[in-house]
C-alpha cells in the first residue's frame, strides 16, 4: 500500500465521521483505495485524491454538488466508482463536476436532482461508464470547456428538462456559439437515453470535431419543439460519425445536421442506423435531415439505414 500524508479536510472528516478506510488495490506500491459512505467523506476524498487512486462508495445517498479538480494521468487515472445504490443528488447546481479533472473514470453511481448531472470542464479523456442519470433542470451529460477524448457508455439518461425551456439534452458536447470550445473526439457508445429527455437526446454544437455516436437507444418522447428540438441527434460540429443507433419516437425528424456557423455542421457520417418515425407529426418527418448539403460541406448518409413511418429517409442523395 503507497504511504502518503493525507490532505487535512481528509483527516478532519475522519475523525467527525467515524474515520475513512484506506485500502491497498494490490501488491506493494499499488494505488489506495478510499472506502467512503458520507457525503462529507466523499467530498473530502474529492480533494485528497492523487493519480492513481480509486474512490469506492459504499451504496447510500449523498447529497450535495460534488466538485474534482484534481486531474490524472493517462497511465495513473482517477477511479470514482460505486453501484447503482451509491446515489448522489443535488438540490441545484451540478450533481457531479469534474472541473480540469482530467483522465478520470467515473462508473456505476448514479446522479441525480439539480440542475445538471454530469459536467465536464477541461478535463481530458474522462470516462464516464454505467452510470444512471436522471430527474434533473436541464442536461444529463456535458462535455464543455474543450474537454476532448471522453467517452460515456453502456449508461441510462432520462427525465430530463424539467425546466421546459428544450435544455434537457441527454448528453450535450461543446457551447453553442463558442468555436473555442474544441470538445473534440468524444464518443458516446451503447447508451439508453430516454425517455422523457426533455431536449435531443444528444446535441453536438459547433465547434466540436470528431464525435462518435454509436450503438445507442433514443426515445424522443420528451421533445418539447423549444429551441427546435425535434430529433434525436443534432450535430452542428464537423466530421461526426453516427452508426449503429435504434431510435423511436420523434416529434419531427430522427437526425439533422445544421450550420450554425460558417463551415460547421459538416463531415457527418450516417450508417448502419434504424428509425422508427411512427407518430411524427412535424413538417418533414424524414430520418436524416440535412440543411446544409453542398462539396463544401458534405454529408454521407448510406443506404445501410432504414426507417419505419414517416415520409422517408433523407433529403439528400443516398450512398450505396
Amino acid at each position: 500500500m503507497r504511504t502518503r500524508t493525507l490532505l487535512p479536510a481528509l483527516l478532519s472528516t475522519a475523525l467527525a465521521t467515524g474515520g475513512l478506510v484506506l485500502g491497498c488495490a494490490g501488491s506493494a506500491g499499488a494505488a489506495t483505495v478510499i472506502e467512503v459512505s458520507t457525503a462529507a467523506q466523499l467530498k473530502a476524498a474529492l480533494t485528497a485524491v492523487v493519480p492513481g487512486d480509486t474512490i469506492h462508495l459504499a451504496d447510500g445517498t449523498y447529497t450535495g454538488n460534488f466538485k474534482a479538480l484534481v486531474p490524472a494521468t493517462a497511465s495513473a487515472r482517477i477511479t470514482l466508482t460505486g453501484s447503482a445504490g451509491a446515489v448522489l443528488t443535488a438540490g441545484g447546481g451540478y450533481g457531479l463536476h469534474l472541473n480540469g479533472a482530467s483522465y478520470w473514470t467515473v462508473r456505476g453511481v448514479t446522479v441525480t436532482g439539480g440542475q445538471k448531472g454530469i459536467v465536464t470542464d477541461g478535463a481530458n479523456g474522462v470516462v464516464i461508464e454505467s452510470v444512471t442519470v436522471h430527474d434533473l433542470d436541464m442536461e444529463g451529460v456535458h462535455f464543455r470547456t474543450s474537454s476532448s477524448d471522453g467517452i460515456i457508455r453502456d449508461s441510462r439518461i432520462y427525465d430530463t428538462g424539467h425546466n421546459g425551456r428544450g435544455m434537457g439534452e441527454g448528453v450535450y458536447v461543446g457551447t453553442a456559439g463558442d468555436l473555442s470550445d474544441n470538445s473534440d473526439r468524444v464518443r458516446i457508445v451503447n447508451n439508453t437515453i430516454g425517455p422523457d429527455v426533455g431536449g435531443e437526446n444528444v446535441d453536438i454544437k459547433e465547434g466540436t470535431t470528431g464525435t462518435r455516436v454509436i450503438g445507442n437507444t433514443f426515445d424522443g418522447s420528451g421533445l418539447t419543439g423549444a429551441n427546435y428540438d425535434d430529433s434525436w441527434v443534432d450535430v452542428k460540429g464537423n466530421d461526426v460519425l453516427v452508426e449503429g443507433n435504434h431510435g423511436t419516437r420523434t416529434t419531427n425528424n430522427g437526425y439533422e445536421t445544421h450550420t450554425q456557423q460558417s463551415g460547421w455542421g459538416c463531415g457527418t457520417v450516417f450508417k448502419d442506423n434504424t428509425s422508427d418515425l411512427a407518430g411524427a407529426s412535424g413538417d418533414k418527418r424524414i430520418a436524416f435531415n440535412v440543411t446544409n448539403y453542398s462539396a463544401s460541406c458534405p454529408t454521407t448518409v448510406y443506404a445501410s439505414n432504414t426507417v419505419t413511418g414517416g415520409n422517408g429517409l433523407t433529403n439528400i442523395p443516398v450512398t450505396p
